[in-house]
């Protein structure tokens, strides 16, 4: 049998073509964006507050539709796609909230097991992954703590430990070290890093932190005045890897 090519390789991992959206009768978040992200690619996305950077991500995983153009996953554009076709790509697709997420009455080791719960897997064939998991992001002794004991930068970890736990095609996180230490920032970010190296996930990270950035050799868009931008001011590869982005004037 032969399948479609999107089903054989994927050449684009996300792409953005012409993509507005608005809330309502206000004026555009985002105007005409056009993003490719290849797969196995790594990215930040920067922009002020209120630029319009959850709104991207939102498109990015399909909790919202664009007012205008079309958002691509995988070589499938998804205004085309049944509610079933689009729940199968949302599952390849891992996310990591601002706000968390977390689900106060199971543990941290029973949030981060969920996703493969949802999938049918017995505990057996999961548990070691998941402690060791939960270990590698420091919080091996904390893992049958439900979130309401666990301070913010626990339960972000524990939010991370849970977006990778099913290894996404797609990472997309939002803010991921905002609540965390410059240690442990770090040690996440070998974590997104690895997952990029080993998986060729491909992962796009939001943040405020230009420190993170800079230590980072990768594309930087920045999101201004509803248009996406590239910032060659930091991540030395975003002046040599243009097939990332189209970058808007």
């Amino acid at each position: 049998m032969t399948l479609p090519r999107h089903d054989l390789f994927d050449d684009v991992a996300v792409r953005l073509d012409g993509v507005s959206l608005r809330y309502d009768t206000s004026e555009d978040i985002l105007s005409g964006i056009d993003l490719v992200l290849k797969p196995g690619s790594f990215s930040f996305l920067t922009g002020a507050s209120g630029a319009g950077k959850t709104s991207l991500l939102k498109l990015l995983y399909l909790a919202l539709k664009p007012t205008r153009g079309e958002v691509s996953l995988f070589g499938r554009p998804t205004s085309r796609l049944t509610r079933d076709q689009l729940s199968a790509l949302r599952r390849r697709v891992g996310v990591v909230f601002q706000e968390f997420r977390l689900l106060d009455h199971l543990t941290a080791y029973e949030n981060v097991a969920l996703p493969l719960r949802v999938l049918g897997r017995k505990e057996a064939s999961y548990r070691h992954d998941v402690e060791e998991l939960l270990a590698w992001v420091g919080l091996g002794e904390r893992m049958h703590s439900r979130p309401p004991t666990l301070s913010g930068g626990e339960q972000q970890r524990v939010a991370i430990a849970r977006a990778v736990v099913t290894q996404p095609d797609i990472l997309i996180a939002d803010e991921p070290t905002g609540n965390v230490d410059p240690e442990m920032g770090a040690r996440l970010m070998r974590l997104f890093l690895e997952l990029n190296k080993r998986r060729a996930t491909t992962v796009i990270i939001a943040t405020h932190d230009l420190g993170l950035v800079r230590q980072v050799d990768a594309p930087v868009f920045r999101l201004q005045h509803g248009l996406l931008v590239q910032d060659v001011e930091y991540g030395p590869a975003a002046r040599r890897r243009t097939d990332i982005v189209k970058t808007v004037d």
